[in-house]
């Protein structure tokens, strides 16, 4: 096996994950846990990074451990303080480096970004769009990055403009899972199409708060499947968050960073207001990312 270089690491809330990578970028290993930011106190955070990488360290050198995530928020590891756009989406000026008590590695997190009117913030999602510049240098456009908060973001000449944040995805867990709702809804299963686009359609025709009742008055009146119910629903709800885009943000090309089902939903919601997104995978970016910063901070050793 070749040589482990560096390694990189993406910390978010409730999900550790960490790869070793060759000098030619090669994973050679790949390891994850469920002890995300959220779990942790602030001595805890070296001895779970430990528990996964310890045994791709070398005791003859020391090796540069790049994190990104929330292991930077203020609840952290260290807070990595915010950069404000507009600006590149690596402030790599503003890079943290918390005391380890292994001589073996040493660990940079990269800071988030921040927006002030209207008020935003993001962490680990400006490594993504390091990582599709990486890729697609002279992209200018929206990236659309589905999750339990969504991100939408404006990207031109290599810096990020400006940015949103949606709780779709929160939402959608809530309202399917603890409200009234729960009742007539059932998720398991392929996406039933049909119903997740009445559901985008109807975001555009009716106020939401009514059209969500109406899903539970239908399961009881005409027998609304669940399985319907439960894609018309996702469907109602990112129907709102696209018609809740800025304005100025029309007719820019887009591209959704994501894996699996959500991506796909998003990038069919798309397709019904006539749009080709272009789609990437989240590891894939967040990778390219991960090793663009990777390059900044070994350039500067």
């Amino acid at each position: 096996m070749s040589e482990v270089s560096w390694i990189a690491v993406d910390w978010g809330t409730t999900q550790l994950r960490a790869w070793a990578l060759s000098a030619g970028g090669e994973v050679l290993q790949h390891a994850a846990s469920a002890r995300g930011m959220g779990s942790l106190a602030v001595d805890q955070f070296e001895g779970a990074l430990l528990e996964l990488i310890d045994g791709w360290l070398d005791a003859r050198r020391v090796t540069e451990v790049v994190a990104c995530g929330m292991v930077g928020a203020r609840q952290g590891w260290r807070e990595a303080p915010y950069a404000e756009v507009p600006c590149a989406p690596q402030a790599m000026t503003r890079v943290i480096r918390p005391q380890v008590s292994d001589t073996r590695m040493r660990v940079s997190i990269i800071p988030g970004l921040c927006q002030r009117a209207p008020a935003d913030v993001l962490r680990g999602e400006e490594t993504q769009l390091a990582g599709l510049l990486a890729q697609w240098p002279s992209y200018h456009g929206l990236v659309c990055l589905p999750g339990t908060h969504s991100k939408w973001a404006e990207v031109r000449e290599g810096q990020v403009l400006g940015f949103q944040t949606f709780m779709t995805g929160e939402l959608f867990a809530l309202l399917s899972g603890q409200s009234v709702l729960r009742h007539g809804m059932q998720g398991d299963g392929p996406l039933d199409l049909p119903a997740f686009e009445e559901g985008l359609r109807a975001a555009a025709e009716r106020p939401l708060l009514g059209a969500l009742f109406g899903l539970r008055a239908e399961g009881l009146l005409e027998g609304l499947a669940p399985t319907a119910a439960w894609a018309r629903l996702s469907g109602l709800l990112i129907g709102q968050e696209l018609t809740g885009l800025p304005e100025r943000w029309q007719g820019l090309p887009v591209c959704v960073i994501g894996d699996g089902e959500a991506a796909e939903r998003y990038r069919l919601a798309l397709a019904t207001l006539s749009i080709s997104a272009r789609t990437l995978g989240a590891e894939q970016v967040t990778l390219a990312g991960l090793a663009a910063a990777y390059q900044h901070i070994r350039g500067g050793i």
